[in-house]
């Protein structure tokens, strides 16, 4: 199996290179013309990455991009417990629900990154937030590859989760005729969401 380099934008402040034959990934990061090379374990606490090869993070001053692999951060139910308020723990591990117009992002616009409560994953921009009116925040579209869909048992809905850590964020629902640009209403709890705002 041969390295495989990923290429990233020159407006990008850090970039990653996955290493041949490492089982975690090595982070080159450019910052005040200083280079430093560490591996994931070093950063996994800042960043949740989880050692994961296959997740990569960039960040830009206009936002964050992120691509995410399913189960890069795998906690016990008792790791989550400690980590996770009782009402995060409810809706993003036990699949719960906010009341309608209770959460914190429902009526909140501001710019910056939306990301997941339990690990930090990047999930959407700000630019991509709408006001659908109804009573929890809507996107038109996640980060590429930070959320993954999966048919409710019931065949009804659609969940969306966190690709990272499998955390539940709400569901997905198309053609409501919003008019946004891919016909799409992801439904997110707040709970499930932290906010960092633009730089």
């Amino acid at each position: 199996m041969g390295s495989q380099i990923l290429k990233i934008s020159p407006f990008s402040v850090s970039r990653t290179l996955i290493h041949k034959s490492s089982p975690t990934p090595l982070f080159i990061s450019n910052k005040l013309s200083k280079t430093h090379l560490t591996s994931s374990s070093a950063k996994q606490g800042a960043s949740g990455f989880g050692g994961f090869p296959g997740r990569v993070k960039r960040s830009f001053r206009s936002g964050i991009v992120a691509m995410a692999g399913p189960g890069s951060v795998q906690k016990s139910e008792d790791e989550w417990r400690a980590v996770l308020s009782p009402e995060q723990f409810r809706i993003l591990r036990q699949k719960g629900t906010e009341y309608p117009g209770t959460g914190e992002y429902d009526k909140f616009f501001n710019d910056g990154i939306y990301t997941c409560a339990g690990c930090g994953t990047a999930l959407y921009k700000s630019t991509t937030k709408f006001n659908s009116g109804c009573g929890w925040p809507a996107f038109f579209e996640g980060l590429p590859g930070a959320i993954n869909r999966h048919p409710d048992p019931d065949g009804r809905r659609i969940e969306i989760t966190c690709a990272a850590c499998g955390g539940h964020l709400g569901h997905v629902f198309k053609g409501e005729g919003f008019g946004t640009p891919t016909d799409e209403r992801h439904c997110v709890n707040s709970v499930s969401l932290k906010f960092t705002p633009e730089k």
